[in-house]
């Protein structure tokens, strides 16, 4: 029986990779595993847990976010030079094909489910192709199960996705390049037998956005959730949404009956010209002034919100960073993910960095590394590279210190309405605290405003 070793590479522990309560299961490989014939024997194996040593396989897949692909790189090299084939895939692979050639026999471009099984075809006939371009899968006919029995049980969170694509196309993503801008969604029904299936009770929807972003897609997770309800599979879980999932309060509230536990929401900033400039356009259509009327919404019903913010756009002031850390401190979001705003392959922001020579780092692929959303690798307009990392110091600080992180999680307590879910908010807030004092730049730089 030939052995398949599918490995997920992380080479440095940092960012939400420092805990458990923030660290996901590469649910990506356990689909690669299940479109895998059966007279293969197949293993993940997951940096997550523990370092990465060579073991024989007679075929290697790896897949890497960029901050990660150097590690990647490094392990397929081992391979290579011992004889063995190895095949790249992922976001990164997907965006610069060219560059993950050079570092693998084959590379897997787009969604893998459907291209997969030629790709080991081609194999036992040793005719690897160095490209396959994945087709975009039907999800509403998708039947497929992940290996879960492969996943190390170490996870809090078992992941579990229903949708892929976005409309939107935000100048620092490139999930609609990678996706496609076409929302497609599975039927309710097949989730529910997949949640139904999964013993844990904490589960994590790692979709961009469980909601979506049409009637259609809306009344589908009204479906969905009634029947998580109505089957009573008792899940706990997150999901990811758009600022607009609160103008239907009638799924919020079904969500929260359903066993939410928190959103995490992209906000990204409370300045409407940097808005504009990222193309985020549904939460131009909001309006800043009413990020708090979101939030509100989804206290209403005893669901934590966590808030993404990017800084580091151009013409961020010292004064900005002012504002923004006193809005924070007291918006109401329970958890902050704060990035430096950092131009991935395949955005529209990487395209106008490099069209306009602003890169700090490009030698690549050695300087992906920094490509982690906690460097500054670009210059920016009207504002100085020290100031960004002073005002994230500053910021944290301020969310992570007393008296406004005591204060933050009484009121966290009081709008969730539930230990159970306070103790999630509070293990989060932990995590990301971590991560900010495991950071580069948190003893390099003072934490205040100059």
């Amino acid at each position: 029986m030939k052995k398949l070793l599918l490995i997920n590479p992380v080479g440095r522990k940092s960012g939400y990779l420092m805990s458990r309560y923030s660290t996901f299961a590469p649910l990506g490989l356990a689909y690669v595993a299940a479109v895998t014939p059966p007279d293969w024997s197949v293993k993940i194996a997951d940096e997550n847990f523990e370092p990465f040593t060579y073991e024989e396989a007679d075929l290697v897949a790896i897949t890497a976010f960029t901050s990660n692909v150097n590690r990647a790189y490094a392990i397929a090299s081992e391979y290579r030079k011992r004889g063995t084939r190895v095949v790249m895939g992922g976001i990164h692979a997907s965006m610069i094909n060219d560059e993950v050639m050079l570092h693998a026999d084959s590379v897997v471009i787009g969604e893998v489910e459907g291209i997969w099984p030629t790709v080991i075809a081609d194999f036992e006939k040793d005719r690897l192709a160095p490209k396959y371009v994945g087709p975009r899968v039907d999800l509403e006919h998708f039947e497929i199960t992940p290996r879960r029995d492969l996943l190390n049980a170490g996870y809090l969170w078992q992941s579990v996705q229903t949708s892929r694509g976005c409309p939107f196309n935000c100048s620092f993503c490139s999930v609609s390049r990678y996706l496609g801008t076409e929302y497609r969604h599975r039927r309710a029904e097949d989730v529910l037998d997949e949640l139904k299936s999964i013993e844990s009770a904490y589960i994590a929807f790692v979709d961009d956005n469980l909601i979506g972003y049409s009637p259609k897609s809306v009344e589908r997770a009204k479906k969905l959730f009634k029947g998580m309800i109505e089957k009573s599979l008792g899940k706990k879980w997150w999901m990811q949404t758009s600022i607009n999932a609160a103008d239907d309060e009638e799924v919020v509230r079904l969500a929260a009956a359903a066993g939410c536990m928190f959103v995490f929401i992209g906000f990204e900033t409370i300045s409407l010209d940097s808005l504009k400039t990222m193309h985020k356009g549904v939460n131009v259509k909001t309006g800043v002034d009413n990020y708090r009327r979101v939030v509100d919404i989804f206290h209403k019903y005893g669901i934590g919100v966590f808030g993404a913010f990017i800084i580091g756009n151009d013409r961020e002031t010292a004064g900005y960073y002012q504002k923004l850390a006193d809005y924070l401190s007291t918006s109401g979001i329970d958890m902050f993910q704060i990035s430096i705003l950092t131009p991935l392959p395949g955005t529209g922001l990487m395209e106008q960095m490099q069209s306009d020579d602003r890169l700090i780092y490009s030698d690549f692929p050695a300087d992906w590394d920094k490509y982690r959303f906690s460097y500054m690798v670009h210059t920016p307009h009207g504002t100085e590279i020290d100031r960004v990392y002073r005002a994230d110091n500053y910021i944290k600080k301020r969310l992570y210190t007393f008296p406004s992180y005591p204060l933050r999680l009484f009121k966290s307590l009081l709008s969730l309405k539930s230990l159970k879910k306070f103790y999630a908010v509070y293990k989060l807030n932990q995590a990301l605290k971590m991560s900010w004092q495991n950071a580069h730049y948190f003893s390099r730089y003072p934490k205040k405003i100059e």
